[in-house]
């Protein structure tokens, strides 16, 4: 598969910034390069058959446990191990360029993991980072399933931050969609799936060093 350098085009950058600062997320349809999906999609799907895949866990450090009543999902970090992978890494490098200069963010690094959900696996509601605490800045979720209907489930739910009750939008996990939001603002839930469910997360970062140890567990 001959795969093309992707870019997200001027209007979706536009677009973005715009719902970041008036809301906190964005969300649109059919933002990431159709063929380049495809790509990462096969790329999962080996890695799920040959269990190449790891349990997700919850919080970080010695914090850090697997608890399958809150997060079912499995996850490799992408290490830019194939060109679809750079192709992908490439494009969230241009966003990062257009968020630090629109939005002053600082913003360090990338980082992002394939995201694999069995039938019947959820993720319950969370923040993705603490306030004040915040080294993870902006939410990214890049969703890689084709052929996705009503009756399979898996929307991401996003919730209003001043009232964790109140549902704002809901994202259906279809190929091309794109999903970004504050991470330590935006709660957000995955819901059941039905059928394998195919995502990349991902998030920009600041630089928290302390004590000349670059962005230490917290």
């Amino acid at each position: 598969m001959s795969l093309a350098i992707p870019s997200l085009s001027p209007s979706t950058l536009t677009d973005l910034v715009d719902a970041l600062v008036e809301r906190g997320w964005y969300l649109g349809e059919g933002v990431i390069d159709a063929t380049l999906c495809q790509a990462l999609h096969d790329e999962l799907r080996e890695r799920v058959a040959c269990q190449a895949m790891q349990a997700a866990g919850i919080g970080r450090g010695e914090a850090h446990s697997l608890r399958r009543d809150i997060r079912g999902d499995t996850i490799h970090w992408l290490d830019r191990a194939t060109t679809a992978q750079r192709h992908y890494l490439g494009a969230m490098a241009e966003l990062q360029q257009e968020l630090n200069r629109a939005l002053y963010l600082g913003l360090f690094e990338f980082e992002a993991h394939f995201a694999h959900y069995g039938p019947g696996t959820f993720y319950r509601k969370h923040r993705d980072s603490f306030r004040g605490r915040a080294n993870r800045v902006i939410s990214t979720v890049a969703y890689l399933n084709p052929d996705w209907g009503p009756a399979d489930g898996g929307e991401m739910v996003l919730y209003d931050p001043e009232d964790e009750s109140r549902e704002v939008a809901r994202v259906r996990p279809e190929a091309g969609n794109f999903a970004c939001f504050l991470a330590d603002r935006v709660p957000h839930e995955v819901l059941p799936t039905t059928r394998p469910r195919a995502s990349i997360a991902g998030w920009f970062r600041r630089n928290a060093s302390l004590n000349g140890i670059i962005d230490p567990a917290h």
